[in-house]
């Protein structure tokens, strides 16, 4: 193993914070911040210093040797974009707000890349003429942009942020097949490596596109993504993914009174309805308006469910979903507001969750002032014009699976991907001359790590109420030795770190003069260095204090020992 240097806390650019940012709202942005990995550039853009951006650079090292390991070749593609090939794919105007767009002195249109699938197409379009070319997979860790309107929770969800985003391009179905299982291994592979506790679940593609998805989720607190899980089977899946699996349909109208209309004066929403005619709330009928691409739309779900709008939306991507306004109702006399019903809609789509199967009866809206309706019965009252599953998941649901009561959990997602199939390839006229002499459509894969993300999510998955305590192939350190303060602390802490160093170990030493024995340890702590050596009381003996900074587990040891016990441990 060649010699490392070692870094000395006197020379290093990482001041550390005794009190917590004002902004910040989950544990990795408050101990990043505090213990000197990263600051706040502007909102959502961060600096790296260089604690941080070592860590950042051991997690890529990762990435790049599994992606290596099964054939991935590296590139790097421009960040800077034009505007034509967004265009084409139509995610200049799908991304929206998102992009951040921007124009050249000569009034040409150019973004800051979000994702690149256009520009790798065309790439392998350029490079890539024959069956014989195929397969290739390339993969880039580049800087990315999107203008989130709410950037939040340090480096978890920036404007600016790192991302390993690689392609696979085959000739066949089943060759796309084998690429996402190789990235499948690599990415339980990478996880693994970083100290990362993950699970796959089930995902939707959205406006990627493709025929099959799968998230890689990090459960914390912190998380924005919710999934469930299934404790009697190995049933895991994005909330937005989750299934309802519906009873066999009942005839239409069989064994239901006629519909009734009656008056329901002050019972505009589902609980007062519900409390006015005594009935639980899963029998009565809630139809939510939305607007997707301007056209005013129904979705109907049992009452006692919420609609999901995230998953409405992805269902329906590319198409915009918004919620009405006031606004909307203005000439639509067939729209009574807190009294719609489906029967009688008309001209408006109706989207309906498949629990309002047909043969199922329902109180519901009457289209009138102060009027419901009873015994309206899908089928025979109205006519659904497309089933999605698009209620809420609640804990106790059935799983899909295997129809156990599922648990809901919290987590962050550090890694998606996709089966993307014929999109992009069809959008650029992606083809290769096949074996038998003619053109031959490609068919692709995407799949993307966020790296930086990854870095925020091993900081809360590991951290302590002591601060940052890192997985030692992340970490920006193998150990941190401490001088206590005297000069014959501070030589045998030199010592251990020249010898510790000439083993291969990467050292990080606090040789800080005019700071007490207190202040550098609580530092330590906080930096979270998987090994802390102290030269303190015993000094003079050469006998260190040698502490384990993941289970807190210290002990004296001769240096010569506690040098042994680190070699050992690398």
């Amino acid at each position: 193993m060649a010699t490392q240097s070692v870094q000395r806390m006197s020379r290093l650019m990482a001041r550390t914070l005794r009190e917590d940012p004002a902004d910040a709202e989950t544990l990795s942005h408050r101990l990043l911040v505090r213990a000197g990995y990263v600051r706040r550039s502007s909102a959502g853009v961060w600096t790296w210093l260089p604690l941080g951006k070592r860590v950042l650079d051991n997690v890529s090292r990762i990435v790049r040797e599994e992606m290596d390991a099964i054939g991935g070749q590296e590139v790097l593609l421009p960040a800077l974009l034009p505007k034509e090939p967004y265009e084409v794919s139509g995610r200049w105007s799908e991304y929206g707000d998102l992009l951040f767009r921007l124009r050249d002195r000569k009034g040409a249109d150019y973004l800051l890349g979000p994702t690149h699938e256009e520009i790798f197409t065309l790439v392998v379009k350029d490079q890539c003429t024959s069956y014989k070319d195929l397969p290739v997979m390339l993969y880039q860790i580049q800087t990315k942009y999107r203008d989130e309107a709410r950037p939040r929770s340090g480096v978890l969800r920036g404007r600016e942020f790192q991302m390993k985003d690689s392609y696979s391009f085959d000739v066949s179905d089943e060759g796309l097949a084998e690429s996402y299982a190789l990235h499948r291994a690599a990415y339980q592979r990478i996880f693994t490596r970083l100290g990362l506790d993950h699970r796959i679940v089930s995902a939707v593609s959205g406006a990627m596109g493709g025929s099959a998805s799968e998230e890689f989720l990090a459960p914390a607190a912190a998380g924005e993504d919710t999934f469930v899980d299934c404790p009697a089977c190995d049933y895991a899946a994005n909330t937005e993914a989750v299934a309802f699996v519906p009873e066999s349909a009942a005839e239409a109208g069989a064994g239901h009174p006629p519909l009734e209309e009656i008056p329901t004066p002050d019972t505009p929403t589902i609980e007062t309805l519900a409390a006015h005619l005594g009935v639980p709330a899963s029998a009565t009928l809630k139809n939510l308006l939305v607007k997707v691409d301007g056209e005013i739309t129904a979705v109907g779900v049992p009452g006692d469910r919420e609609v999901d709008l995230g998953k409405l939306g992805e269902h329906l991507a590319p198409a915009v979903v918004e919620l009405v306004t006031a606004e909307d109702f203005v000439d639509r006399p067939d729209l009574v507001r807190g009294y719609v019903g489906p029967q009688g809609f008309g001209k408006v789509p109706y989207i309906a969750d498949p629990r309002v199967a047909p043969g199922t009866s329902w109180v519901t809206g009457a289209n009138k002032p102060d009027t419901h309706a009873r015994n309206v019965v899908c089928g025979r009252d109205f006519e659904v014009d497309r089933y999605l599953d698009v209620v809420v998941v609640e804990p106790g649901d059935p799983c899909p699976q295997c129809g156990a009561g599922l648990r809901l959990d919290r987590a962050i997602e550090v890694g998606h991907i996709f089966q993307l199939g014929r999109k992009y390839a069809d959008a650029f006229g992606l083809d290769v001359l096949g074996r038998e002499g003619k053109p031959v459509r490609v068919t692709m894969g995407s799949y993307g790590i966020g790296v930086s993300r990854a870095v925020a999510a091993l900081a809360e998955q590991t951290a302590d109420e002591r601060g940052l305590s890192w997985p030692a192939e992340v970490a920006p350190a193998d150990v941190h030795v401490v001088a206590a303060g005297k000069a014959v602390q501070l030589a045998l802490a030199e010592a251990a770190a020249s010898a510790l160093a000439e083993s291969g170990l990467r050292v990080l030493l606090d040789d800080r003069a005019g700071l007490s024995p207190g202040v550098k340890l609580t530092d330590a702590e906080l930096i979270g260095v998987p090994w802390i050596v102290v030269a303190g009381r015993r000094s003079a003996e050469s006998v260190v204090e040698l502490q384990h900074r993941a289970t807190g587990a210290r002990e004296e040891l001769s240096l010569d020992e506690a040098l042994n016990r680190l070699r050992e441990a690398r």
